[in-house]
């Protein structure tokens, strides 16, 4: 098991149980009591987690807490695998989609890389990375100017200004949490109002969330639920907090993250057609 796989089973078992031991890592992931440790110090050094004697304690995030890509790269590798193939199952030839920054968004990004004559808009470096490294010699791509996050985000005037011309089919956004009030939000000011002009330029709104994110709220609020065509997340979710999705975005959307395959679909069947943006 790789490095990132180890820390990322050892963030999943902090987030269920709030803490975890270091004896019961080493007989979860099979691997020494050094090993772990060594793992432990990492995610602890990353400000994903506190490390105690014998184990480590989960950390409360403040609103405005922004961890970098490199950090969240590791975290519910699973769970954002998962999602990202059903979402990608929603990107078809031709299309001209918008797709934001993110760990779940740059998984999607490998799944659609081959996909034929796709228009790719980006504010996120590794998405483009991707599809400059291994897309169709048909895709364009359009990355936005702007200035840089601690998660690798274009932000800011430039690419607000880049996006105001432009009109795509759907934009694929991660998010950093979601919650009834609060509806699709992030820590950082500046990427809230690029994903918002985004959300103003293409026809459908598609939210790729893992599980963790729900009752997350980040310091500026980017979309309420309701303006969510599709919102795609894990089984981890509780059946409290899926009803409350259901009833709120166009279409709910939960994968297994064991079988990579939709678990359930709630539809909206009373919604109103998309309209041109």
């Amino acid at each position: 098991m790789l490095a990132a796989q180890r820390r990322g089973r050892i963030l999943a078992e902090l987030s269920r149980d709030g803490t975890v031991r270091v004896t019961d890592l080493v007989e979860l992931l099979g691997v020494s009591d050094m090993t772990v440790r060594r793992d432990l110090v990492a995610l602890h050094r990353d400000g994903l987690l506190e490390k105690v004697h014998g184990g480590a304690l989960a950390v409360a995030e403040p609103s405005a807490s922004e961890p970098g890509f490199a950090a969240k790269s590791v975290q519910h590798l699973r769970e954002k695998q998962a999602i990202a193939a059903a979402a990608a199952e929603l990107v078809h030839t031709g299309m001209a989609i918008a797709v934001s920054a993110g760990t779940t968004t740059h998984a999607l990004t490998e799944h659609i890389a081959r996909i034929p004559h796709l228009t790719v808009v980006t504010n996120s470096v590794w998405v483009a990375d991707v599809l400059h490294r291994t897309g169709e010699p048909t895709t364009s791509v359009l990355l936005t100017g702007g200035l840089r996050t601690p998660s690798d985000a274009l932000v800011g005037p430039v690419a607000v200004s880049s996006l105001r011309s432009l009109h795509v089919d759907a934009f694929f956004m991660g998010v950093h949490g979601m919650d009834v009030r609060a509806g699709f939000s992030t820590p950082n000011l500046l990427e809230s109002e690029t994903n918002r002009a985004m959300i103003e330029r293409s026809r459908r709104l598609i939210v790729c969330a893992d599980s963790t994110k729900w009752g997350v709220v980040g310091l500026s609020s980017m979309a309420g639920l309701s303006e969510a065509s599709v919102l795609i997340t894990d089984s981890g979710l509780s059946a409290q907090a899926s009803g409350a999705l259901a009833d709120h975005v166009g279409e709910l959307v939960v994968v297994d993250p064991l079988s990579d395959s939709p678990a359930d679909s709630h539809a909206d069947d009373d919604a109103a057609p998309e309209a041109d943006a």
